[in-house]
């Protein structure tokens, strides 16, 4: 978002009436599909044929259409009219990147969903299309469903919107490499077999797997074909004695091959996934809501589908005890880069240099990038100054973000790909002289954090039912925030895994159990619009009570922190602290500067000792 002072100058204006009229003619050319294939309304998710989070830019179809370029949303587009709806955190960036055009925001969470909205403006017997390579298994049962009272039919086949989007990134062609012992502890191989033991308990002969973070953990391969998230573009089909890979060959290199030689699995062209399904003759094990429908095309209907999370999901989701320990290297690693990185930041800012929110990415990759093992920046910087910080994903555009100067909060969200593991990591830091309530704001959120920090629970609970412990204390001051608490980290693998989600807004399940080794981000935040953005996060291990005072109830966890990096004290109100608050906080300090110390020097060392100097 450009910088307040320049919001309405005259070529801000000129480059918003061309985006708009940009997007007015994709809408206009979109309803002539509609036309020519008889549909009422289309459905633009962001998606893919893997069902990921994060997608290359050739499956970037919502983003080109609308002009949004949040990593969430749903466009729905009618004859007549065209909404966009998007969490809580994309509201703000939605509402002004989406301002002059006819797209409607719809803000998910307030009631209503992109399904409802469509029931709303369609007659019955209405026909809707969507992509099949966009749409999965569960999505599709979902809206049939929803349909169904209206007899309003979902049609799913080829992207429409392809056929208009002129100069559309071709497929990624990033090559593959292995992620190799020591950094990778267990075979691919031995994961094989833990895969097949539970496929055998299901009862399936075949094992379907679509979503590229699965892929990547089983093969111990990893790439580069989406930004941020060491993956790339494959299908795994696999069977009781054999195993296919369905990827680009040409991104793979003889020391490539021989892994997949030695762990029993061979390739196929990415493209023939959905025909090698399609002569499957026995049971198929698959999750419904990680495989699109186009690669389900050709699947027999006489092949039972045994509908279940994918085993590997689970399996990636507790960390051995090898990875947790190359965890805690990388967090030495990315806390030496911090250290560096705030010194230097804090330095220039008071020399009175030009700072801007864009500029705090090169920075910090400046830094991370001289560490050990580090391969690349895990997700794009959060880098919010004032207002920008209350949009809890905002991103500071190159030309036109806001310049650190004069007084407020700088929230800066950041994390790395270590070949050791993965990190994020959110710290506030006062520029000028904070004002009381934000103090006040800044202490609550650490109270949060503290509360989940300190929590001990049994194994086994539904993660989302312990984010009422972390959200007590601003609920008490009756504040709250819209995202989730935490979520699970991949070890050298996307930023945001499950099975693991601290958030009460999502429907607890028995997947959400949560086991020993399992890395989740502890994040709680609080956001005045307009005003500033307060974010607090760590990442947290979960671990076995070792000495537990009873042992009639089973066994209890608790939680790691492994991130080192200090917490800006001078925005704490330590009035508000009670003594076990204060000495989590101390100890916490004492913890990152014994652990950094000896591996920083000069200026950094000396911010180093200073910020965790105890309160």
């Amino acid at each position: 978002m450009p910088s307040a002072g320049c919001f309405f100058s005259f070529n801000s204006i000129l480059r918003k009436v061309h985006i708009m009229h940009t997007v007015a003619d994709k809408l206009n050319a979109l309803r002539a599909q509609l036309d020519q294939y008889s549909l009422d309304a289309w459905i633009a998710p962001t998606a893919d044929p893997h069902l990921s989070e994060y997608l290359p830019e050739h499956w970037q179809s919502r983003v080109w259409l609308s002009g949004f370029t949040g990593s969430a949303g749903t466009l729905v587009i009618t004859k007549t009219a065209a909404a966009l709806w998007a969490d809580s955190r994309y509201w703000e960036q939605a509402a002004v990147q989406l301002a002059g055009s006819e797209i409607e925001l719809g803000k998910l969470g307030t009631g209503g969903n992109h399904v409802q909205w469509l029931l709303q403006h369609l007659p019955d017997g209405a026909r809707v299309g969507i992509a099949g390579d966009m749409l999965s298994l569960a999505e599709l049962r979902h809206v049939q469903a929803a349909f169904a009272a209206r007899n309003i039919t979902l049609h799913y086949a080829d992207d429409i919107i392809a056929k208009i989007w002129q100069g559309r990134p071709a497929l990624p062609q990033e090559p593959v490499f292995v992620h190799e012992a020591p950094f990778a502890p267990e075979s691919a191989a031995d994961k094989l077999a833990r895969v097949r033991n539970v496929m055998r308990e299901k009862g399936a002969s075949h094992h379907l797997v679509s979503s590229l973070d699965d892929i990547a953990w089983i093969t111990n391969l990893r790439g580069s074909d989406v930004p941020f998230n060491p993956v790339f573009l494959a299908h795994l089909l696999i069977g009781e004695h054999d195993t296919t890979l369905f990827v680009d060959e040409r991104k793979l290199d003889g020391k490539v091959q021989a892994a997949l030689t030695a762990a029993g699995i061979r390739t196929a062209p990415y493209e023939t996934a959905a025909q090698a399904v399609g002569r499957l003759t026995q049971p198929l094990l698959l999750e419904p809501a990680k495989v699109a429908l186009s690669t389900l095309e050709h699947l027999p209907e006489q092949v039972r589908l045994i509908e279940d999370m994918n085993p590997s999901t689970h399996f990636k989701g507790c960390k051995s005890p090898a990875e947790q320990e190359y965890i805690r290297q990388a967090m030495v690693q990315d806390g030496i880069a911090l250290c560096g990185f705030f010194a230097e930041l804090e330095r220039d800012l008071a020399a009175g240099e030009t700072v801007t929110e864009y500029d705090i990415d090169a920075r910090l990759y400046q830094h991370r990038s001289q560490r050990e093992h580090f391969i690349s920046a895990s997700f794009g910087t959060i880098a919010g100054f004032n207002a920008n910080g209350a949009m809890p994903h905002y991103s500071a555009p190159e030309h036109g973000s806001s310049t650190i100067e004069g007084q407020g909060l700088l929230l800066i969200d950041s994390g790395a790909q270590y070949l050791t593991g993965t990190t994020d990591i959110t710290r506030v830091i006062p520029i000028g002289t904070p004002t009381a309530t934000q103090k006040r704001d800044f202490t609550l959120v650490l109270k949060a954090h503290v509360a989940l920090a300190t929590a001990v629970f049994p194994e086994g609970i539904l993660s989302p039912l312990l984010d009422a412990i972390c959200r007590k204390p601003l609920w008490a001051a009756q504040c709250d925030y819209g995202h989730g608490t935490g979520h699970g980290v991949g070890y050298f693998l996307n930023v945001h895994e499950g099975p693991q989600r601290i958030a009460y807004q999502v429907p607890a399940a028995p997947h959400h159990a949560m086991r020993e080794g399992m890395y989740t981000s502890n994040e709680p935040g609080l956001y005045r619009p307009q005003q500033w953005g307060i974010r607090i996060e760590n990442l947290v291990l979960n671990q076995k009570v070792v000495a537990p005072q009873e042992t009639a109830f089973g066994e209890y966890l608790y939680f790691e922190t492994v991130t080192l990096c200090p917490i800006d004290t001078r925005l704490v109100d330590t009035a508000l602290l009670t003594e076990e608050e204060r000495g989590w906080l101390n100890d916490y300090h004492a913890k990152v500067r014994a652990q950094l110390e000896p591996h920083v020097s000069g200026e950094a060392k000396a911010w180093l000792i200073e910020r965790t100097e105890a309160v």
